[in-house]
């Protein structure tokens, strides 16, 4: 299982939000590429970096940025927010993200989703699944759908869609604990692969996320948790191999 060290961009810093509200934020860095250069020196293998900006606007703010970081560290970076549109994608892409993230695209333009896949392969697109109040969240997570995860993930798995990223929303950044129910429940779908986001604290939760025997839970993001010291890299590295 493999670790993804979270860099959000929003402003031009590297930030976490409380429970995805763009008020409540904290900055870790000035520069999200010195964020993400520290990660990889702990030895990290794999970043995920979040266009808050983006999200919030529907169009990728934060490309020079993921420029910056896919061409200056060379390791396989994954890229969400605000990629609504066939053009977005393509310049992700080609600024150097290895697999793009989908989140309000893959609902409220299910073509646009297929198109993406037809195009890129299941493999470098992926669509995040963010829950808050056990409804999915769009729109930079300022609306919710009347569907919850399971339905969501069953109707893009009809689409195509392959990896699944799965968000609890109400329990990120808040250090609380990932959401071990949701997570589960979520896996009843075989057919997709899952990362986990949300709630990480201690690596006893990272060890727990390993322990459940998930076969489609392929990876976990982890932020706050990794920006405030509570574990290295290395040593969340080592809870999801045990």
């Amino acid at each position: 299982m493999r670790l993804y060290p979270a860099v959000d961009i929003l402003d031009g810093k590297a930030v976490r939000l409380t429970r995805g509200h763009f008020e409540e934020r904290k900055v870790y860095g000035e520069d999200p590429l010195a964020a993400a250069a520290a990660f990889v020196q702990a030895g990290a293998t794999h970043l995920h970096v979040v266009d808050l900006d983006g999200a919030r606007s529907g169009e990728p703010a934060n490309l020079e940025h993921l420029r910056r970081i896919a061409g200056e560290l060379g390791l396989p970076v994954q890229y969400g927010g605000g990629l609504r549109s066939a053009q977005s994608i393509e310049r992700a892409l080609a600024a150097g993200a290895e697999r793009v993230i989908l989140g309000t695209a893959a609902f409220a333009a299910p073509q646009l989703l297929r198109d993406a896949l037809a195009q890129h392969g299941p493999e470098r697109v992926l669509v995040s699944i963010d829950v808050r109040g056990g409804l999915v969240a769009t729109d930079g997570w300022e609306r919710t759908r009347a569907e919850d995860a399971g339905a969501a993930a069953r109707a893009l798995l009809q689409s195509g869609v392959r990896t699944l990223v799965y968000t609890d929303v109400d329990r990120d950044g808040m250090l609380e604990g990932p959401d071990v129910d949701g997570l589960v429940e979520l896996a009843r779908t075989p057919e997709v692969s899952l990362l986990y986001s949300g709630g990480v604290a201690e690596l006893s939760d990272l060890e727990r996320l390993a322990g459940l025997g998930l076969a489609n839970l392929t990876g976990v993001i982890v932020g706050k948790a990794l920006y405030e010291n509570r574990f290295t890299v290395a040593q969340a590295q080592a809870a999801l191999s045990a």
